[in-house]
């Protein structure tokens, strides 16, 4: 199978220390924004979820976490969120905005995250991409996990994550946001764990925009999204430019970089080697 074409795209506006180069053009101006129930519903945790005006609030406590997931599921597409996370502790924690579908293929399913792992007392939140494809066949799902440490202060304002998922073979997937209990490998490999003394542990999400083709639309009848100005496929010269900047200077983690990792389940790191 094909590797998914995966972009993802951080539009925030940095707070102090080095900066990135400009990526120059915004790719949200292309879509409008979406209110939550026109796109979404709970799927799990009803009681730690609320839409107050245009700001849906999700919350992790002793007793539950939530969840909540497209009404529809797409083939491919444009999503975004602005997301603001919680200051202070919030080691174990993981808030989340993701596609997915291991409801319909559980064990051998499709993914792309991007997750905020909960962080310690005067530490960064560390930010982890991640793709699955339909496991390995055997039921055990290969990531394919990249982790950066921010150069803004993600707890301070809302700010920009999106996914550019293009056509590929790549199953229909639903999206999905969350903010769930991953002490056993959230910080720092589980050495931090979940400390319910300072819930509860609160992600805010608002300015949704889902503009994707839908499982159910005839082959032809949507156009692959893109995030160049020009409308072609892939990133701008510039675009890459800043990805690669952020890539050099704020990546602490390449699954291809990782010796202990099995390259030959994924492939794509043996030609990067070469």
């Amino acid at each position: 199978m094909a590797l998914v074409f995966f972009t993802l795209i951080l539009m925030a506006v940095p707070c102090t220390g080095q900066n990135p180069p400009s990526p120059g053009y915004n790719p949200s101006s292309r879509f409008n924004t979406v209110g939550f129930d026109q796109a979404f519903r709970n799927l799990w945790g009803p009681q730690h979820q609320r839409v107050d005006q245009d700001t849906l609030t999700i919350w992790l406590d002793r007793s539950s976490g939530s969840g909540f997931k497209s009404l529809s599921p797409y083939q491919f597409g444009y999503f975004s969120a602005a997301i603001k996370l919680q200051p202070g502790y919030t080691a174990g924690v993981i808030t989340s905005f993701y596609l997915s579908n291991n409801e319909a293929h559980p064990g051998d399913h499709d993914e792309i995250d991007i997750e905020f792992l909960g962080t310690t007392l005067g530490k960064p939140y560390t930010l982890q991409t991640n793709v699955y494809m339909r496991g390995s066949g055997d039921g055990r799902v290969i990531g394919r996990e990249m982790r950066f440490n921010l150069w803004f202060d993600p707890t301070e304002d809302f700010h920009n994550y999106a996914i550019l998922w293009a056509p590929t073979e790549i199953m229909p997937m639903w999206v999905y946001g969350s903010i769930w209990d991953a002490s056993s490998w959230a910080t720092e490999n589980g050495k931090y764990r979940a400390d319910y003394q300072y819930q509860p542990f609160v992600g805010r999400y608002r300015n949704f925009r889902v503009s994707g083709c839908t499982a159910n639309g005839s082959p032809g009848s949507c156009s692959p999204p893109s995030v160049s100005s020009s409308g072609a496929g892939g990133l701008s010269r510039q675009q890459a430019a800043a990805m690669a900047w952020v890539q050099q200077n704020h990546m602490v983690y390449n699954y291809c970089r990782d010796p202990s990792r099995d390259r030959t389940l994924t492939p794509e790191c043996l030609a990067r080697a070469l």
